[in-house]
């Protein structure tokens, strides 16, 4: 028996992955706490309205090996032809604004425009390069982002492009933010070559120990085509829908509604107690958060449960609105807010510029993230978070109208806040598990990565390394 727990998209992959490597034919186990498979990811159609809304991610970058590997796993599915690309030459994907002192200011898009001044930045990009290249070496373990932009490109790009980046990633704080995991790359410019920049420059012309292209059909498209990102017709949520088809299919049996409620490690096995009966497994996969899985492990293994513990989560507000006509005065992807603004908004996403909503405005709002107590309290009604939302599209984007459709969900602990010192803790973890020789993997995005293509990636990684 395999086991995996959590049903979103890091345990559906894991449990597809298992599918094609189980050459001694193990029962699967799929086990999901609620009555939906699919996690974070959920997509609301209207049909009679022709619009579709969003709760949680939306599109999936194409690039890197990442970006090459889920493409894959598409064909694998056989959901090539539901694939829907948004090119570069989009305003979706050239147009993007921040949100301050207020009003909408667009993030420069070009090489050009780096040598000009741009509202709200106080200066021409290019010069925070040569901040970088005359700005000394630091020699840390681990930086928060915010303090590594500022010190090494400049207070500007920290406050006007960092800090809304990162809410919009992961609605966080970039000042608590790891610089080491969130962008290892640029950490490791400066630790390694004493410079972002030429790290970088160095990196461009040393490809030797980067990992082997993955080519699929769709990879190769999307470098043809020049892909920003994509999404899926009918809605993201058509991903982990064929997954979890797809893996029922095979014979992975999938238990809705029951929850996990210990794992004990007995010599080479585990038992999981699962509902009123205990089940014993040769491995479990667990794809739920780092802090669910710290409450499975009791005292016996007090020291991996505590830092697991210790991985924060954020609690995301998100409000769907749809109104009459296409009412936006900007085509662009969306906007972020500074943390600095004051706002109980993160930024709001212009979904109808990106895929056509039957004539429609269609408007995510994402509220709260890090500050979300602050700004709505424990336990909020969705009623002030809807209210929140509507008062906000109308004062920043000059919308009076009311919407014709709303959707508001809270998104209880939703996302993991990488802070400084996250990339020690998940070595920590990972080398009590090693010497321990647990038989346990974890995947999801408590660990390496908060995006689908992350999760995606590690839950293959973590089956390719068992042994059967």
């Amino acid at each position: 028996m395999l086991v995996v727990l959590g049903g979103g998209i890091g345990g559906l992959s894991a449990a597809h992955y298992l599918v094609k490597k189980n050459n001694v034919n193990a029962k699967i186990l799929l086990v999901e706490g609620t009555n939906y498979l699919g996690g974070w990811i959920k997509s609301i159609v209207h049909n009679d309205k022709g619009v579709i809304f969003e709760t949680g991610p939306r599109t999936i970058r194409p690039t890197g090996y990442q970006g090459a590997n889920t493409l894959t796993l598409i064909e694998e599915l056989n959901l090539t032809d539901k694939v829907k690309p948004i090119l570069k030459s989009h305003p979706a994907a050239k147009n993007r604004f921040i949100y301050t002192n207020k009003k909408l200011h667009p993030l420069p898009s070009s090489l050009k425009s780096l040598f000009f001044t741009h509202p709200p930045f106080h200066k021409p990009l290019i010069l925070s390069v040569f901040k970088d290249l005359l700005t000394p070496r630091k020699k840390v373990p681990d930086e928060s982002l915010y303090s590594f932009v500022e010190r090494r490109l400049g207070k500007d790009i920290a406050d006007y492009a960092i800090s809304p980046m990162v809410c919009g990633i992961c609605a966080g704080d970039a000042k608590e933010i790891s610089v080491r995991f969130l962008m290892a790359s640029l950490f490791e410019a400066e630790q390694e070559h004493g410079s972002i920049i030429k790290g970088l420059l160095k990196n461009m012309f040393n490809k030797s120990s980067s990992k082997p292209a993955i080519k699929g059909i769709l990879s190769e498209r999307a470098k043809v085509e020049k892909w920003s990102v994509w999404t899926m017709d009918g809605g993201l949520q058509t991903l982990p829908d064929k997954l979890s088809s797809k893996i029922a299919d095979n014979g992975v049996d999938i238990l809705l509604n029951e929850k996990c409620t210990s794992l004990r490690f007995i010599d080479d096995s585990v038992q999981c107690r699962i509902g009123s009966k205990d089940i014993h497994a040769r491995h479990v996969i667990s794809s739920i958060s780092a802090n669910g899985l710290a409450n499975l492990l009791g005292d016996d293994h007090k020291f991996l449960s505590k830092e697991l513990s210790l991985i924060d989560f954020v609690t995301v507000g998100v409000v769907n609105l749809a109104y009459n006509g296409e009412i936006l005065k900007q085509n662009g992807f969306g906007f972020l807010v500074p943390p600095f603004e004051g706002l109980p908004i993160l930024g709001i996403i212009f979904d109808s510029c990106c895929t056509q909503q039957n004539g429609k405005t269609v408007l995510t709002v994402m509220m709260g993230g890090r500050w979300f107590n602050k700004y709505f309290g424990e336990n909020p009604s969705k009623e002030k978070l809807l209210d929140t939302a509507i008062s906000q599209v109308k004062n920043i984007l000059l919308i009076d109208e009311q919407p014709v459709l709303s959707n508001c969900v809270i998104l209880k602990d939703c996302i993991p806040q990488y802070v400084i010192g996250h990339h020690d803790r998940v070595k920590r973890i990972q080398s009590y598990i090693d010497d321990k020789k647990l038989p346990l993997s974890l995947v999801g995005s408590s660990y390496n990565g908060v995006g689908l293509n992350d999760v995606i990636l590690l839950s293959r990684t973590a089956v390719d390394k068992i042994t059967f």
